[in-house]
């Protein structure tokens, strides 16, 4: 099973940034590929950003492109979201999430393991 920690939010004027954290212990899990969703109250969960385990493919929504930056430490078993020019609209309880599948598209139910999430507000 695997094991994710997040940490990195609080609470951030608009146009200010973030770096979220999520440690990741690996215990006879073969998973593939790391990804960063968010939800926001009354709204489904959403993919924000992933990333395979070479770092060479990544993928973002729409909503975040130019503005937040999916990365990983191997030597720490850490995957980073960096999010920059925040908005009130980023508002949301953000989770790390592995799965099996290298090739998992950005939704939910491809994910097979979740932290407890971190939350982001950004107030105007």
């Amino acid at each position: 099973q695997v094991h994710l920690v997040e940490s990195g939010g609080g609470s951030v004027q608009a146009g200010g940034s973030l770096r979220l954290s999520c440690v990741v212990s690996v215990y006879h899990y073969d998973y593939k590929r790391m990804a960063w969703f968010r939800q926001a109250p009354g709204k489904e969960r959403e993919g924000v950003a992933d990333i395979d385990l070479g770092g060479v493919r990544t993928s973002y929504a729409d909503s975040v492109k130019g503005r937040f930056a999916i990365s990983q430490d191997n030597a720490q078993n850490t995957v980073y979201l960096q999010m920059n020019d925040l908005t009130p609209e980023d508002t949301a309880m953000y989770y790390c999430a592995a799965a099996l599948s290298p090739s998992a598209p950005l939704l939910p139910r491809y994910y097979n393991s979740w932290g407890q999430g971190t939350q982001v507000t950004v107030s105007s």
